[in-house]
């Protein structure tokens, strides 16, 4: 991995790969090996994606309404 690679954001792989599968199904076809694994690299860097954003932490409110639901400042209105 060179040093530009751990500069590059999630996003900034994803649309890398969705290029390169891209490239695959034009030059190999969609039905072929190379297509499916640039797909499964792309599936697993949106996979990972998910993952980072879900794992970033609670602020204090969350992590108060996750305890007190029925509080006055966890409550949510439709209007």
């Amino acid at each position: 991995m060179t040093n530009q690679d751990t500069k590059m954001t999630i996003e900034d792989r994803i649309e890398q790969a969705r290029e390169a599968a891209h490239q695959a199904g034009e030059t190999f076809g969609k039905t072929s090996p190379e297509f499916a694994v640039a797909m499964e690299i792309l599936e697993e860097l949106h996979q990972e994606s998910g993952h980072q954003r879900n794992a970033q932490p609670k602020n204090s409110l969350e992590r108060f309404c996750d305890d007190n639901p029925e509080s006055l400042e966890c409550l949510l209105y439709d209007t």
